[in-house]
């Protein structure tokens, strides 16, 4: 039966070239109007608006953003090869139907799930069902106590103190230019690492290694996001059954990070056996601890969790250090408030006081979300708040990167960096306070059940590097003058082509 569905998914590739060629050729032609353009993309048969799309990848995000914003409702349909529909929206009202009020319709769905079985198998991003509510009660739990959360001050400034802040110390005195970009996602992984099951890769060590298990997660990462972009699943499903291609290289990827991960597992397991408790306060020995010695449960669960971390605080990190850059008051309120704490900040106690910060943390976050778009699946027809008809099995997708960029959300000064509006002073002492959002408006740790666990968690890492950071030293980026990042995302957002920066010492 395999043989057969593989040899008709061939022949349907095969009869399609020709068409797809003559559209290709008169799709040249316009293309030049049609790059970035707000208009809804033409559909054609078969293909739906495939050449728009292709046209449009290397700004995906950025086109996606202008068409629904330049739409009625903050929402459109974007039609795909063999007429599998999307639906994007900004509209808060669709976004809390979706997390919250009919919660239950929308899932992660079979594309979903298929595409990221391979890396997270079972894991607590990859569920609907029981299995999500099992593992989100678990790991809730352990998110919760005093304990975890020391540990994670403990394991931050141990980082930050022991490598980062001497990594750069040695950059700003031989005048020499950094990744910032690279060094965050190495600082992230080494922390989430150590989090998750109590391992050390040394990704930030000063020689800046290739650790084996950092590049096999950061391939299987990238190659598993690549399977949500092609025409039709049946292509990355033919080429992983020939072993071919990417499909071959994901599987070695993957392969190497379950098996690395399940090592850890058995040891951690071994030592438990033979001490009837683990000494560890990380969420691997926490999980083995309270009884759960399942190798593929607590493998799916930690694999996930690292991804969580890895990236989600490393890509809010260098587009915050970037606005900075470009806002000088900003940055001087944020050295005021850290200049307002102790002269070395004791792990997090002071930190978490400081509210412009936590505010300018969140404005950085509504330009460039670290997960800039998440789609659901439809299990049954519905109808959104706006009036969209939603037909089973569709994929519905909501996008905090335009909800950002929406004059209807933040008003007619949207497009200013201004941690202000996060904030109110009080009258009599002065100080800031933080007045958040309406969470379905600013979905940046999604919303509802699924909401981040690690919410809190992460806010706290994120402000003890921008302190301990800013603190120190000025961060200058070195790219020529009027010249913008380029904002892409995998599963998570990156700065394309990294974050080039010279460091400079406070006098």
């Amino acid at each position: 039966m395999a043989l057969v569905d593989l040899q008709l998914s061939n022949s349907l590739l095969f009869c399609l070239v020709p068409f797809l060629f003559i559209l290709f050729i008169k799709f040249r032609k316009t293309t030049t109007n049609t790059l970035l353009s707000s208009k809804i993309p033409k559909s054609y048969p078969i293909i739906g608006s495939y050449l728009s799309i292709i046209a449009n990848q290397e700004q995906l995000i950025q086109w996606i953003s202008d068409i629904i914003l330049n739409t009625p409702k903050l929402t459109f349909t974007l039609i795909r090869p063999l007429n599998f529909h999307t639906i994007l929206t900004a509209n808060p009202s669709n976004v809390k139907h979706m997390l919250k009020t009919n919660f239950h319709v929308y899932q992660k769905g079979q594309t979903s799930n298929s595409a990221l079985a391979d890396l997270l198998r079972n894991g607590i991003f990859n569920v609907n069902g029981d299995t999500w509510k099992y593992q989100r009660q678990v790991a809730s739990h352990e998110f919760n106590t005093r304990s975890l959360r020391k540990f994670v001050e403990t394991v931050v400034d141990t980082e930050l103190s022991e490598r980062l802040i001497p990594i750069l110390a040695n950059a700003a005195a031989e005048k020499k230019v950094l990744d910032f970009q690279d060094i965050l996602q190495r600082f992230a992984f080494d922390n989430i690492c150590k989090i998750a099951f109590g391992y050390d890769p040394g990704y930030l060590l000063p020689t800046l290694p290739e650790a084996e298990f950092a590049v096999a997660f950061e391939d299987s990462v990238r190659l598993s996001s690549q399977r949500f972009i092609l025409p039709s699943p049946l292509i990355w499903k033919i080429k992983r059954a020939l072993n071919i291609g990417s499909e071959k290289k994901l599987r070695i990827a993957v392969q190497q990070v379950r098996e690395f991960a399940k090592k850890i597992v058995r040891e951690k397991q071994k030592e438990l056996n033979e001490k009837s408790s683990l000494d560890s306060a990380d969420l691997l020995s926490r999980f083995l601890s309270t009884g759960h010695s399942d190798e593929d449960f607590v493998t799916d669960i930690v694999i996930s969790f690292i991804l969580a971390g890895r990236d989600t605080t490393s890509a809010a990190l260098t587009w915050f250090f970037y606005l900075i850059s470009k806002n000088p008051k900003v940055e001087s309120e944020i050295l005021k408030e850290i200049g307002e704490t102790s002269e070395s900040l004791v792990l997090y106690d002071e930190v978490k006081n400081m509210m412009y910060t936590h505010a300018s943390l969140c404005e950085s976050m509504r330009f460039y979300p670290p997960v800039p778009m998440d789609s659901k699946e439809a299990v049954k027809d519905d109808v959104l708040p706006d009036g969209t008809f939603v037909k089973k099995g569709t994929r519905v997708t909501y996008h905090p990167y335009a909800m950002g960029r929406s004059k209807e959300i933040w008003g007619g000064n949207w497009a200013e960096f201004k941690p202000e509006r996060w904030l109110n002073k009080d009258e009599v002492t002065g100080n800031w306070m933080f007045v958040g959002k309406d969470v379905y408006s600013y979905p940046v740790f999604q919303a509802g059940p699924r909401i981040c666990l690690g919410k809190e968690m992460a806010f706290l890492q994120m402000k003890r590097v921008v302190a301990g950071v800013l603190q120190r030293f000025k961060v200058v980026p070195v790219a020529k003058q009027g010249v913008e990042p380029v904002f892409i995302a995998y599963l998570t957002a990156k700065m394309k082509g990294g974050f080039p920066v010279t460091i400079e010492e406070r006098i």
